[in-house]
């Protein structure tokens, strides 16, 4: 358990290197491991904890820099390519664990808990979205785990489809362009490079701080 422990956070801290491992072995199909992480984050809302705003930075950089691979040379992600595909994984993901939340949601109103969803969760966030409304599905996006779970409890409450996946176009757009073009810009410079570590921290640092608040705020 501590060596997957291990593994599991030496893989997010050196993402980029990791990355680059991926390019290089894998060539093109790099584009599909790429779109099934990303489907994966935000479709199964048991799997919360993969890469996704880092990622997305990781994947930036790359594909301004381009990986360094022995024998090969250089060999790039292409950023028109891989923003679309991103986009769409995110999406599809989205849409499984919309569906797969309503089809659930009769069972937690029923019951006290589901797996690790309690019936309180579900009203919470229920009244949750009724009063900031469909922006809420767009900040999700922002927050690690809270990704994962917005759309599961959207489709177990009362969210209406045609409402939610409009604001979730508009999320997943913000969040894969936005975070992508962001580590595409700066993700190259020697400086990121070289404290790699410390900006992924930053990274998830600055989007867990709502949770953060939010708990103080109910203490």
């Amino acid at each position: 358990m501590m060596e997957f422990l291990h593994q599991a956070l030496d893989f997010f801290l050196h993402l980029d290197k990791h990355l680059n491992e991926i390019v290089c072995e894998y060539g093109t199909l790099s584009y599909l491991i790429l779109f099934l992480i990303v489907f994966v984050e935000t479709g199964l809302v048991v799997m919360p904890l993969l890469p996704g705003d880092s990622l997305l930075f990781a994947v930036g950089a790359l594909a301004a820099s381009s990986a360094t691979c022995a024998g090969a040379g250089q060999v790039g992600l292409d950023i028109t390519i891989v923003i679309p595909l991103l986009i769409t994984a995110a999406l599809l993901g989205d849409n499984v664990n919309y569906f797969v939340g309503k089809t659930l949601g009769s069972q937690i109103a029923k019951r006290e808990r589901i797996l690790f969803f309690k019936r309180e969760y579900l009203t919470q966030t229920e009244a949750f979205y009724e009063k900031h409304g469909g922006q809420t599905v767009i900040m999700a996006r922002f927050v690690p785990i809270v990704r994962t779970l917005a759309p599961f409890v959207a489709g177990a409450g009362s969210m209406n489809y045609r409402k939610y996946i409009t604001f979730c176009v508009i999320g997943a757009v913000v969040w894969v362009v936005g975070i992508t073009m962001l580590g595409y810009l700066v993700g190259h410079l020697p400086i990121v490079k070289n404290n790699f570590e410390i900006v992924v921290l930053g990274i998830i640092g600055f989007s867990v701080l709502p949770i953060v608040f939010q708990f103080f705020k109910k203490k």
